[in-house]
Formats: C-alpha cells, sequence, structure tokens
C-alpha cells in the first residue's frame, strides 16, 4: 500500500498500517514544553500521579519570558525549576539558552522520522529535519507526562511542489508568505503539508525551518521535507539518537498537490491583523512604522542574521525607528559576536536582545503602544500580538525588515542587495 510520510509515521508508531483519517493511539519520541510548563506541572498535579512516565522524552526550554519580567512570571519558572528537579529530569534549558525551537534543533532532539509533540503551534518547525512535529494543548501534554499515550487523527497531505530558482532579494519567507496569502489561512486545517520540487531540493536548512514554522499559519498540523545533505551533516555531531529518513512514496495519495514558481515571487508583506492578509512589498511601499523587530523562531538563525546585517553594515538606522534584533539562540549569538555581525547591529544604531521571545508574543522587552506600528520578521500579526490591541504589525523577510529600518518606511529590498 503506498503511503504518504504521515501515513509511514503513524504506521509505525501504531505498529500496522494506518491510512489518513485513522485515529490511532501512539507515544511521541519527544515532548516539548516553555514557560507554559508551569499551567501543565498544575495541570499533571490534579492528576494524582507523582512520577512522569518517561522522563528522557520529556524536553523542557524556558524563552517565552526570559529573564522574568514580573513576579508571577518568576514563579512560574521557579516551579518548573522544582518539577524538573523532583522529577530528576535532565533535559532542561534555563533562561540562558535560546528560543525552544532552535534550542531543540541544536540539541539534536529534532530528527528525521520522529514523532514529536509540543505544547507550541509552531512545533511545527522540526518537519524542517524530517520529523513529524506537532503542536497540543497543554492538558494533553499533562496526560502525556503521565501515561505515554496520546491519540491523534492520521492527517491528509497536500503537496507543495516548488519549482524555479529564488531571485535576488527573496527568501522563503516570502515564498510561505505567498503561498498563505494565495491559499488563506486555514487552507491545511489538520492537514499536513509536505514541501517538494526541485527549488525545496535546494534550501537551506534555516530557509527550510522558516517555512515549516510558518507551516502552522497555513492551520497545518505538520510541515514537511525530505532532509537534504546540509540536513544530515547538520546532525551528525547533535543527534541524540539514531533516526531514519522517510519519505512518501510515490504512488501516495495526496488530497491536494500545489505548484508554486519561486522565480516569479517578489518580497512579500503580510499586513494586519491576519498572515494571509499577504500583498507585494510594491503595494505597501512607503507605509511608516516605529518598530522593527529581527529575530524569532521564524528567522531568527545565522543566516537570517547575515542577511540583515549585509543590508545594515556601514549604515544607520532611521531615527524615528526603534530596531530589536534577537538571535534565536545562545549559540547562534555567539557565532554572530565571532563573525562581527552584532557589531554591525550595534553600530546601525540596533537593540541586540538576548535570545528569548519576549515582544513577538507581546510580553516585554518591546511592546507596542496604541497606534504604534511595527515591521516583524515574526509568524504572527495578530491584533494585539505584541502589546496594545490598537497596534498594527506586517510581516517580512530579514532582508525587507532590515532595508526599511533605514528608510523608517517599507522598502524593497532588493535596492540594497
Amino acid at each position: 500500500m503506498a503511503q504518504t510520510f504521515s501515513e509511514k509515521i503513524f504506521s509505525l508508531k501504531a505498529r500496522r498500517d494506518v491510512k489518513a483519517g485513522e485515529v490511532v493511539i501512539v507515544s511521541p519520541d519527544y515532548l516539548l514544553s516553555h514557560d507554559n510548563a508551569a499551567a501543565i506541572i498544575q495541570e499533571f498535579n490534579k492528576l494524582g500521579i507523582k512520577q512522569v512516565k518517561n522522563p528522557q522524552k520529556i524536553v523542557i526550554i524556558l524563552d517565552h519570558v526570559v529573564p522574568a519580567s514580573t513576579e508571577k512570571y518568576a514563579q512560574n519558572h521557579q516551579l518548573i525549576r522544582k518539577f524538573v528537579a523532583s522529577q530528576k529530569l535532565q533535559n532542561f534549558f534555563d533562561i540562558n539558552c535560546g528560543i525552544c525551537h532552535q534550542v531543540f534543533s541544536e540539541k539534536g532532539f529534532a530528527l528525521p522520522g520522529k514523532l514529536i509533540l509540543g505544547s507550541d503551534s509552531h512545533t511545527t518547525s522540526y518537519g524542517a529535519f524530517g520529523a513529524f512535529a506537532a503542536g497540543i494543548g497543554r492538558s494533553e501534554v499533562a496526560s502525556l507526562w503521565a501515561m505515554d499515550e496520546i491519540w491523534l487523527k492520521v492527517p491528509e497531505t497536500i503537496k507543495i511542489e516548488l519549482a524555479g530558482k529564488l531571485p535576488p532579494g527573496v527568501y522563503t519567507k516570502d515564498v510561505i508568505l505567498k503561498i498563505i496569502g494565495e491559499q488563506g489561512a486555514d487552507k491545511a486545517n489538520y492537514k499536513a503539508v509536505e514541501f517538494s520540487g526541485e527549488a525545496a531540493k535546494n534550501f537551506s536548512l534555516a530557509s527550510r525551518l522558516t517555512m515549516t514554522n510558518m507551516a502552522a499559519e497555513l492551520g497545518a498540523k505538520n510541515g514537511y521535507f525530505i532532509p537534504n545533505e546540509e540536513t544530515i551533516h547538520f546532525l551528525e555531531e547533535r543527534k541524540k539518537e539514531d533516526y531514519q529518513i522517510i519519505s512518501s512514496d510515490d504512488e501516495a495519495e495526496f488530497e491536494e498537490i500545489i505548484q508554486v514558481d519561486v522565480s516569479s515571487i517578489e518580497p512579500q508583506v503580510a499586513c494586519p491583523h491576519t498572515v494571509d492578509k499577504v500583498k507585494p512589498v510594491s503595494e505597501v511601499v512607503g507605509t511608516k512604522f516605529h518598530q522593527a523587530l529581527i529575530g524569532t523562531c521564524t528567522n531568527g538563525r545565522l543566516e537570517d542574521l547575515r542577511i540583515a546585517a549585509k543590508v545594515l553594515k556601514g549604515k544607520k538606522v532611521h531615527p524615528a525607528v526603534r530596531v530589536l534584533v534577537i538571535p534565536a539562540s545562545q549559540e547562534t549569538y555567539r557565532v554572530s559576536m565571532k563573525e562581527g555581525i552584532m557589531e554591525i547591529f550595534s553600530a546601525a544604531g540596533c537593540v541586540v536582545l538576548n535570545p528569548g521571545c519576549g515582544p513577538c508574543l507581546g510580553a516585554h522587552q518591546g511592546i507596542l503602544a496604541p497606534a504604534e506600528v511595527a515591521l516583524s520578521t515574526a509568524n504572527r500579526n495578530f491584533r494585539g500580538r505584541m502589546g496594545s490591541r490598537d497596534s498594527e504589525i506586517y510581516l517580512a523577510s530579514p532582508a525587507t525588515v532590515a532595508a526599511s529600518s533605514l528608510h523608517g518606511e517599507i522598502t524593497d529590498p532588493r535596492t540594497f542587495l
């Protein structure tokens, strides 16, 4: 029986052949949570179970509000640290490590052929490594800590075939925004999305992570790439265990096949207040903004910082704009320092923050005031996402955000590259 990637993963976990639409009971390989582990611990305690069933599967990474900005957040972190110690959890990463999706990848948990679940909607990121990775609710995570089993429906799969070559100044952030804009934010609700085609083969790992991260904004349960040589090389000295590469059969049945020619795409911008309200940069050029954000789990990797630094080198950001830069992890931060990237940002007038999620979710370190406008490399622009419900958020690539920061208004980055 020909199967999709998702059907194969769930067949392995269920120990029988399954097909899309079936509900199966499975046990994940790894289970991620972050600051919301505090709420999960409270749910776990309600179950009356003293010990988690498989501590080696649990990964907790503090990243959403780091360091703690209020007493409440400090108490949550304290609760998590006490739980980690009492349960003897080995896979705990405190406030000095970085954003969970980057740290999880760097530490070798994101592996091909694995089933990864997490209490964060952008757990889909790990599909860049050839894993089935999906976000679930906090109560579900609590029950998994206790029982190590969950029921999941095997999703239908939409294949997106990417052809052509990216033009100069255009990146996979533009590609995924273009797809979301054309297909809609609910296109792939509880479906898997498989990125394939000649163009996809040449995408870097960082670029793939951007696309699988934002697969969640298509509504996808999982976004997936077949691992390429760069991905395998990245995992050589990081992998926590052995893995197997799994891919869809040529004769597998897909719900839909969407073809995208990336060579025809120009820089894209998602306009307030939905991710699928996407326009070409040419239609929003001149839009003024107050704050720029370069980083996050979507575009805070070394490749992204290099792109932004190339645009900003030897220049000054517009005096009316605050530019925040957030490396995705401490590892990324350190390499950026060695390469002189942080010096470029600092000299340009940017504010470099510690790796974390702060301003992306409106928690701290850059909250927007009423009537303020932000241009961000993040993945969401919902009303109130970064602070005031009366503020506005535009989303774009690191190149577009960096170029725009020099003018104080949305600018086509191709004039700088």
